[in-house]
């Protein structure tokens, strides 16, 4: 445990990994409910698997299930982005 602790620099601490807790595809449209441990947020990603459009969007906690079952509900704070982060998230099971 030392060695890691000295392997980080000064000041800086090793992010925990967001963590995708939910995932459904929807005709073309895959949505991924994911949550940030650090900053104890929740995000769900939208995407088109077809063209690759996507976006991000910050969810309170306790909205984040109605979030998942009805995205585009929520689509009036979306930010676009070209990709959900899938490779840099931890899939929890269960």
């Amino acid at each position: 445990m030392a060695e890691r602790a000295a392997s980080l620099a000064p000041g800086k601490s090793a992010g925990a990994p967001t963590r995708e807790l939910a995932q459904r595809l929807s005709g073309t449209d895959e949505v991924l409910l994911l949550w940030h441990p650090e900053s104890d947020r929740v995000k769900l990603a939208v995407r088109n698997v077809a063209t690759g459009v996507g976006c991000q969007i910050e969810v309170a906690p306790a909205d984040a299930i109605d979030a998942f079952y009805h995205p585009f509900a929520y689509v009036g704070s979306c930010e676009r982005s070209d990709h959900a982060d899938r490779e840099e998230t931890t899939i929890v099971d269960g």
